[in-house]
């Protein structure tokens, strides 16, 4: 469904909001979603720290109920889908090659190819059908020469991809400290609409020594970008289930 976000309250422990944040949503898609909502302290130069979460199962919820609700927040916990937060899976393979590179500018710098096969049983968000197709970003690199995409399909929670993605001016060591990011979205003429992702890095939280929220790789995500680090110049894949993310950048289109 996306992020929304509320303004920052300054200097205090006991924050008012008083906010409104609106989805557009047909109800009988709402009931199979779970709403996510986490609370951030916002640091000036752009490392927000995570402070607790709460999850609300909204198949559950009593649409009838107009009263101010209180819930605990809770820490993150090792990732576990839940039937409701179930996104769909994505069919990849990685590979790393190794000093390819000739120019001065990247000498004994290789290429990192991310070849995305297919998903499964996206959800469908909108209407009888989604028109699906990936974004990739390699952090902590967000300028646009880091984004790239694959072709929209049409109509199809399960698309076939089949796109490769290459990246360049890699040594090995720098595989240590960077995330692959990909996104699914539903492409619509005014807004597209995310359906989930991965990450693929080590998971460490951290990135060239700075803590990073985006390193948060989980167990099977990380064990696929350590399989690709292990076996230069050879394919790796797997299938993993597509997640919730809080994105580590604005979105682009």
């Amino acid at each position: 469904m996306g992020k929304r976000k509320t303004s920052v309250k300054k200097k205090t422990l006991n924050p008012t909001y008083n906010e409104i944040l609106r989805y557009r949503i047909a109800m009988e898609t709402l009931k199979t979603q779970t709403l996510n909502l986490s609370v951030w302290h916002n640091d000036t130069f752009g490392r927000n720290s995570f402070l607790g979460e709460v999850d609300v199962d909204l198949s559950k919820w009593d649409w009838n109920n107009t009263q101010m609700n209180f819930f605990p927040l809770k820490p993150r916990t090792p990732s576990g889908l839940q039937a409701t937060d179930y996104r769909g899976e994505m069919r990849l393979a990685l590979r790393f090659l190794p000093q390819i590179s000739h120019s001065k500018r990247t000498s004994n710098a290789g290429e990192v190819h991310i070849w995305v096969k297919d998903c499964k049983s996206l959800p469908i968000i909108r209407g009888n059908n989604i028109d699906p197709f990936v974004k990739c970003s390699v952090l902590p690199d967000t300028s646009r020469k880091s984004r790239q995409k694959t072709r929209v399909l049409k109509k199809t929670a399960n698309p076939m991809f089949n796109h490769t993605l290459v990246y360049d001016g890699f040594k090995a060591e720098d595989l240590r400290e960077a995330c692959v990011e990909l996104t699914v979205w539903d492409h619509d003429r005014l807004v597209n609409h995310f359906l989930g992702g991965l990450r693929l890095g080590l998971g460490t939280g951290k990135s060239y020594g700075a803590v990073v929220d985006w390193m948060d790789s989980n167990t099977d995500e990380a064990t696929l970008w350590e399989r690709m680090i292990d076996s230069p110049n050879e394919w790796v894949e797997d299938v993993l289930p597509l997640r919730m993310l809080m994105m580590a950048k604005s979105v682009w289109k």
